[in-house]
């Protein structure tokens, strides 16, 4: 059996099919199927059917992080696939927000989301794997704190208001015959500290790919430059993105990268 990603939903439309703010992915492993996010409403359901998928028959679903851009649709999930748990980090809560201005605008996921569906979520730690070959890493970077003050991203805590750290926030990693493929939905936590952060979890593999948004939607030049140098160091043979990773952005990776960039797209099928 083959195995391939599909890209179930992306801010940019494909093959007859709608795209939105948000991201989804199906992973077929080894004879699994493995949802990835679930994006931002239901419209991952109408794509999977036409795309010739049906979400009966995924195995397991996991959330990369608690935004709604990536949760929303997980409501309309479980309303149509009755086997398969979600797989979410332990302090993944409904306590995301961005702060706009003075306003601090609610982000996260479906607020009832957890205890709705509690005997269907499995919270993980530390280094877990998913099935054989395929992995969820978490981030280990220290003060990824001041990334989310820098991005003025914020969590609704017992003691207060508190930058994002990200622990809520995952990597799913693949191994393949060409070696280790990263899928980090956003990369909040920085592209250079998920690289190294695999590399630790799986001493002496080969990083080959990596797949998701890279979060330049909103970074000046010098910024997205800082993040193609980081790119380039991992030395990675195939680089996916799309989503928050911004049409400017994508213009600077591809004019760096070449043939080893794929912009992601609804409908897109990458065979891993």
């Amino acid at each position: 059996m083959k195995n391939e990603i599909v890209v179930v939903t992306d801010n940019t439309p494909g093959n007859s099919l709608s795209g939105e703010w948000g991201l989804s992915l199906l992973v077929k492993y080894n004879g699994k199927k493995v949802l990835v996010d679930a994006g931002a409403s239901d419209l991952f359901l109408k794509n999977m059917k036409g795309l010739g998928e049906a979400v009966e028959d995924v195995d397991f679903a996991v959330l990369s992080h608690a935004h709604y851009d990536h949760a929303n649709g997980m409501v309309s999930f479980f309303n149509n696939n009755d086997k398969a748990k979600l797989y979410v980090r332990e302090s993944t809560s409904s306590d995301c927000y961005i702060k706009v201005l003075i306003v601090k605008k609610y982000i996260g996921i479906p607020r009832d989301l957890m205890d709705a569906n509690a005997d269907r979520i499995e919270k993980v730690t530390g280094n877990y794997e998913l099935m054989e070959g395929i992995s969820l890493i978490p981030h280990t970077t220290k003060n990824l704190s001041a990334i989310g003050k820098r991005e003025s991203m914020y969590r609704k805590t017992s003691r207060g208001w508190e930058p994002d750290d990200f622990s809520h926030e995952q990597s799913v990693v693949i191994d393949t015959d060409k070696g280790l493929l990263i899928i980090n939905s956003c990369s909040h936590g920085g592209v250079a500290n998920i690289v190294n952060e695999v590399k630790a979890a799986f001493p002496g593999k080969q990083i080959y790919g990596y797949i998701g948004g890279l979060h330049l939607f909103n970074k000046k030049k010098a910024e997205v430059e800082t993040v193609v140098d980081e790119l380039e160091l991992a030395n990675l043979k195939f680089i996916c993105t799309g989503h928050c990773t911004g049409e400017s952005a994508l213009a600077i990776l591809d004019d760096k990268f070449g043939d080893k960039i794929t912009k992601l797209h609804v409908g897109l099928w990458i065979d891993i």
